[in-house]
Protein backbone atom coordinates (compact mmCIF):
# COMPACT_ATOMS: atom_id res chain seq x y z
CA UNK A 1 0.00 0.00 0.00
CA UNK A 2 2.94 2.30 0.69
CA UNK A 3 3.82 1.95 -3.30
CA UNK A 4 0.54 2.93 -4.39
CA UNK A 5 0.34 5.75 -1.81
CA UNK A 6 3.42 7.08 -3.33
CA UNK A 7 2.18 7.28 -6.65
CA UNK A 8 -1.05 8.55 -5.16
CA UNK A 9 1.54 11.42 -3.64
CA UNK A 10 3.18 12.01 -6.67
CA UNK A 11 0.07 12.06 -9.12
CA UNK A 12 -0.66 14.76 -6.25
CA UNK A 13 2.36 16.36 -7.31
CA UNK A 14 1.33 16.85 -11.10
CA UNK A 15 -2.04 18.05 -10.39
CA UNK A 16 -1.25 20.50 -8.11
CA UNK A 17 1.82 21.97 -10.77
CA UNK A 18 -0.78 21.78 -13.97
CA UNK A 19 -3.55 23.38 -11.26
CA UNK A 20 -1.13 25.78 -9.91
CA UNK A 21 0.30 26.91 -13.74
CA UNK A 22 -3.17 27.18 -15.69
CA UNK A 23 -4.28 29.75 -13.12
CA UNK A 24 -2.20 32.09 -15.45
CA UNK A 25 -3.63 31.47 -18.32
CA UNK A 26 -7.36 33.08 -16.97
CA UNK A 27 -5.15 35.90 -16.70
CA UNK A 28 -3.46 35.84 -20.52
CA UNK A 29 -6.89 35.44 -21.35
CA UNK A 30 -8.61 38.64 -19.65
CA UNK A 31 -4.93 40.53 -21.28
CA UNK A 32 -6.16 38.78 -24.70
CA UNK A 33 -9.59 39.76 -23.89
CA UNK A 34 -8.84 43.32 -23.75
CA UNK A 35 -6.53 44.02 -26.52
CA UNK A 36 -9.00 42.18 -28.75
CA UNK A 37 -11.50 45.04 -27.11
CA UNK A 38 -9.02 48.01 -27.08
CA UNK A 39 -8.15 46.92 -30.75
CA UNK A 40 -11.22 46.74 -31.57
CA UNK A 41 -12.12 50.73 -30.49
CA UNK A 42 -9.19 52.22 -31.25
CA UNK A 43 -8.13 50.73 -35.02
CA UNK A 44 -11.38 49.54 -35.49
CA UNK A 45 -10.73 45.82 -35.70
CA UNK A 46 -10.80 42.20 -34.40
CA UNK A 47 -9.38 39.12 -35.13
CA UNK A 48 -11.49 35.87 -34.92
CA UNK A 49 -8.54 33.87 -34.13
CA UNK A 50 -8.04 36.26 -30.86
CA UNK A 51 -11.48 35.52 -29.67
CA UNK A 52 -10.81 31.98 -30.21
CA UNK A 53 -7.54 31.82 -28.41
CA UNK A 54 -9.42 33.38 -25.66
CA UNK A 55 -11.68 30.11 -25.46
CA UNK A 56 -8.38 28.23 -25.70
CA UNK A 57 -6.88 29.70 -22.79
CA UNK A 58 -10.01 29.04 -20.43
CA UNK A 59 -10.59 25.45 -21.19
CA UNK A 60 -6.82 25.12 -20.93
CA UNK A 61 -7.65 26.67 -17.30
CA UNK A 62 -11.19 24.45 -16.61
CA UNK A 63 -9.29 21.14 -17.89
CA UNK A 64 -6.12 21.69 -16.15
CA UNK A 65 -7.39 22.97 -13.20
CA UNK A 66 -10.15 19.83 -12.95
CA UNK A 67 -7.99 17.38 -11.29
CA UNK A 68 -6.44 19.95 -8.61
CA UNK A 69 -9.64 20.27 -7.99
CA UNK A 70 -10.48 17.17 -7.52
CA UNK A 71 -7.45 16.61 -5.60
CA UNK A 72 -8.14 19.81 -2.99
CA UNK A 73 -11.83 18.36 -2.37
CA UNK A 74 -13.55 21.65 -4.06
CA UNK A 75 -15.98 19.72 -6.35
CA UNK A 76 -19.51 19.81 -6.45
CA UNK A 77 -21.37 17.59 -4.19
CA UNK A 78 -25.18 17.78 -3.15
CA UNK A 79 -25.17 17.69 0.73
CA UNK A 80 -28.37 17.15 1.17
CA UNK A 81 -27.40 13.04 1.42
CA UNK A 82 -23.65 13.21 1.94
CA UNK A 83 -23.55 15.77 5.01
CA UNK A 84 -25.91 14.18 7.22
CA UNK A 85 -23.75 10.67 7.67
CA UNK A 86 -21.23 9.46 9.48
CA UNK A 87 -17.64 9.84 8.37
CA UNK A 88 -17.38 6.24 7.85
CA UNK A 89 -20.03 6.39 5.57
CA UNK A 90 -19.42 9.24 3.20
CA UNK A 91 -15.73 7.56 2.99
CA UNK A 92 -18.05 4.82 1.33
CA UNK A 93 -20.05 6.91 -0.78
CA UNK A 94 -16.98 8.96 -1.91
CA UNK A 95 -15.48 5.44 -2.63
CA UNK A 96 -17.94 3.77 -4.59
CA UNK A 97 -18.64 7.42 -6.55
CA UNK A 98 -15.18 7.52 -7.75
CA UNK A 99 -15.00 4.03 -8.63
CA UNK A 100 -18.55 3.63 -10.28
CA UNK A 101 -19.35 6.72 -11.62
CA UNK A 102 -15.86 9.43 -12.26
CA UNK A 103 -13.34 6.68 -13.10
CA UNK A 104 -15.54 5.33 -15.85
CA UNK A 105 -16.47 8.51 -17.23
CA UNK A 106 -13.28 10.17 -17.48
CA UNK A 107 -11.72 6.89 -19.25
CA UNK A 108 -14.52 7.18 -21.59
CA UNK A 109 -14.03 10.71 -22.27
CA UNK A 110 -10.40 9.93 -22.57
CA UNK A 111 -11.00 6.92 -24.96
CA UNK A 112 -13.18 9.38 -27.14
CA UNK A 113 -11.34 12.32 -27.22
CA UNK A 114 -8.22 11.37 -28.11
CA UNK A 115 -9.01 9.82 -31.47
CA UNK A 116 -11.18 13.20 -31.77
CA UNK A 117 -8.22 15.50 -31.53
CA UNK A 118 -5.90 12.79 -33.10
CA UNK A 119 -8.22 13.05 -36.37
CA UNK A 120 -8.69 16.97 -36.55
CA UNK A 121 -4.55 16.66 -36.32
CA UNK A 122 -4.05 14.47 -39.10
CA UNK A 123 -6.50 16.66 -41.45
CA UNK A 124 -5.21 19.86 -40.54
CA UNK A 125 -8.66 20.56 -39.12
CA UNK A 126 -9.31 24.70 -39.03
CA UNK A 127 -12.25 26.56 -37.66
CA UNK A 128 -15.15 27.13 -39.99
CA UNK A 129 -14.72 31.02 -38.57
CA UNK A 130 -12.64 33.43 -40.70
CA UNK A 131 -9.34 33.50 -39.45
CA UNK A 132 -10.27 31.13 -37.01
CA UNK A 133 -6.95 28.69 -35.29
CA UNK A 134 -6.54 25.28 -36.17
CA UNK A 135 -8.57 23.03 -34.03
CA UNK A 136 -6.66 20.13 -32.65
CA UNK A 137 -5.00 22.00 -29.96
CA UNK A 138 -8.18 22.76 -28.31
CA UNK A 139 -9.54 18.52 -28.23
CA UNK A 140 -6.18 17.94 -27.41
CA UNK A 141 -6.86 19.96 -24.32
CA UNK A 142 -9.86 18.49 -23.40
CA UNK A 143 -8.21 15.19 -23.64
CA UNK A 144 -4.96 15.70 -21.83
CA UNK A 145 -7.64 17.17 -19.34
CA UNK A 146 -9.76 13.96 -18.96
CA UNK A 147 -6.18 12.00 -19.09
CA UNK A 148 -5.13 13.88 -16.11
CA UNK A 149 -8.68 13.43 -14.37
CA UNK A 150 -8.16 9.79 -14.73
CA UNK A 151 -4.63 9.80 -12.59
CA UNK A 152 -6.27 12.02 -10.00
CA UNK A 153 -9.19 9.74 -9.32
CA UNK A 154 -6.72 6.39 -8.70
CA UNK A 155 -5.22 9.20 -6.79
CA UNK A 156 -7.97 9.48 -4.93
CA UNK A 157 -9.30 6.28 -5.10
CA UNK A 158 -5.74 4.72 -3.08
CA UNK A 159 -6.14 8.08 -0.56
CA UNK A 160 -9.56 6.82 0.25
CA UNK A 161 -8.73 3.36 0.97
CA UNK A 162 -5.70 4.45 3.02
CA UNK A 163 -7.91 6.35 5.17
CA UNK A 164 -10.77 3.60 5.56
CA UNK A 165 -7.99 1.19 6.40
CA UNK A 166 -6.35 3.84 9.08
CA UNK A 167 -2.85 4.06 6.86
CA UNK A 168 -3.08 7.78 6.56
CA UNK A 169 -4.76 10.94 8.04
CA UNK A 170 -8.28 12.41 6.22
CA UNK A 171 -6.69 14.96 4.11
CA UNK A 172 -9.88 16.64 3.82
CA UNK A 173 -11.93 16.03 7.22
CA UNK A 174 -15.77 17.17 6.59
CA UNK A 175 -16.74 20.17 7.64
CA UNK A 176 -20.59 20.59 7.58
CA UNK A 177 -21.52 23.67 5.75
CA UNK A 178 -23.13 25.31 8.66
CA UNK A 179 -19.82 25.17 10.78
CA UNK A 180 -18.20 26.44 7.38
CA UNK A 181 -20.25 29.42 7.05
CA UNK A 182 -19.76 29.58 11.00
CA UNK A 183 -15.86 29.77 11.11
CA UNK A 184 -16.03 32.15 7.57
CA UNK A 185 -18.11 34.55 10.07
CA UNK A 186 -15.87 34.36 13.02
CA UNK A 187 -12.90 34.89 10.93
CA UNK A 188 -14.71 38.04 9.19
CA UNK A 189 -15.70 39.14 12.65
CA UNK A 190 -12.24 38.78 13.37
CA UNK A 191 -11.07 40.70 10.73
CA UNK A 192 -13.20 43.54 11.26
CA UNK A 193 -11.64 44.20 14.91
Amino acid sequence: MQALLGLARGIDRVSAFVGKFVMWLILVAVLVSAGNAVLRKLANWSSNSMLELQWYLYGAAFMGAAAYTLQQNEHIRIDIFYGSRSRRTQHWIDLFGHVFFTLPFVVLMTWMLVPYAYQAYRIGQVSTNAGGLIIWPARAILAAGFALLIAQVIAEIIKKIAVMRGLMEDPHPFVSPHDAAETAGADLAGDKR
